[in-house]
């Protein structure tokens, strides 16, 4: 297995945001219910003169930055902007690579919805074993869909807290510290087009029309069908990756494998608190083992990264942990990988 570690992290947020009073405003729903059911004090949304690449670009200036590296270091970026972004049609990766001086490296745009940084990893893992030139990856995007959120479609109600921002991070070939051990994604395609806003591609163009209908805002087209799905498989298939993701982690210093046992940080992407306690109690865990970003809100695949940071800053995640990170994007995709913080143990 090729060694992989995370060297640094780096977030970026907008200065605009709105809170759970004014989403109660404009959602209809009572306050209390956005605070507590949907688990949102405020989040981050777009600012219209801040762009998704631009984001991008501050939160990979802060991680090239802390891990000390010169940015011509970076073999390969693999981006994760959103595809809502400065254009259409466009390599996102090779923007962002000149503009932070990465210019030896050549860049993917990678997408899985919010599960794309835990894909990522394993994606940058897998080209080091293809490519012995390949030491150092840079992993980051921008996020700045949370306009396409419609606040009185009760529908969507599971997306109101998608908000705006960015997360990167720097990992390196034999990195000694944070290293990315077992990974796992599962896909089911039954509900690939049950969210999806319909004006916005080769089946419907964004029209005038359109626009005032609401249709370029995410809507949940079948609202019981992936209800009932996701009833059924979705916790099923988290606990999956994370045990398959453990089982792949190879064995500790005395021999023995990696189990639900041994981890101590749970990185979780934003879900409702009911999906967050009811997780962390499968796996036996408590909320202090883990972080609620309630006051920054959903960054789609960055909440990994932003966890991370959370985690240290209010010391839950320290050296010598095992964490599991897992994730799950719109389509619908889960993955989970698992983290050794600081040095082996």
């Amino acid at each position: 297995m090729t060694s992989m570690g995370i060297v640094s992290t780096g977030t970026w947020f907008p200065e605009t945001y709105v809170t759970a009073a004014e989403i109660a405003e404009q959602s209809g729903l009572p306050e209390w219910v956005v605070r507590e059911k949907l688990g949102i004090e405020r989040k981050f949304v777009l600012d219209p003169n801040v762009h998704p690449n631009d984001m991008a670009v501050n939160a990979a200036n802060k991680a090239i930055d802390k891990a000390g590296i010169d940015p011509m270091e970076i073999d390969v970026v693999l981006c994760t902007t959103e595809e809502w972004r400065e254009y259409l049609l466009w390599t996102t990766a090779i923007d962002l690579a000149y503009r932070i001086g990465a210019k030896r490296a050549w860049g993917l745009d990678i997408h899985t919805r919010c599960a794309t940084t835990v894909a990522a990893l394993k994606l940058a893992r897998s080209l080091m074993a293809d490519d012995p030139a390949i030491n150092t990856v840079l992993i980051g995007g921008g996020y700045g869909i949370s306009h396409f959120i419609d606040l009185g479609d009760i529908n969507t109600s599971f997306l109101f807290n998608i908000g705006a921002g960015a997360g990167a991070m720097i990992v390196k070939r034999d990195w000694p510290e944070n290293q990315v051990l077992g990974n796992h994604v599962i896909a089911d395609g039954f509900m690939s087009r049950h969210v999806v806003v319909p004006a916005s591609g080769t089946m419907q163009h964004p029209t005038d029309e359109a626009l005032a209908e609401g249709d370029f805002k995410f809507r949940l087209v079948e609202p019981e069908a992936m209800k009932n799905r996701l009833g059924e498989v979705s916790i099923r298939n988290w606990l999956e990756c994370i045990d398959v993701a453990l089982e792949k982690s190879g064995t500790k210093r005395d021999g023995s494998g990696y189990t639900r046992d041994d981890i101590d940080f749970f990185n979780m992407s934003l879900v409702k608190p009911s999906a967050h306690r009811e997780m962390l109690d499968k796996l036996g865990l408590t909320q202090e083992q883990s972080v609620y970003i309630s006051d920054i809100g959903h960054i789609g695949e960055q909440d990994a990264i932003i966890n991370i940071e959370a985690g240290i800053e209010q010391g839950r995640l320290k050296p010598g942990d095992t964490m599991a990170i897992i994730a799950a994007g719109i389509g619908y995709v889960w993955a989970g990988a698992i983290v050794q913080w600081g040095p082996p143990k």
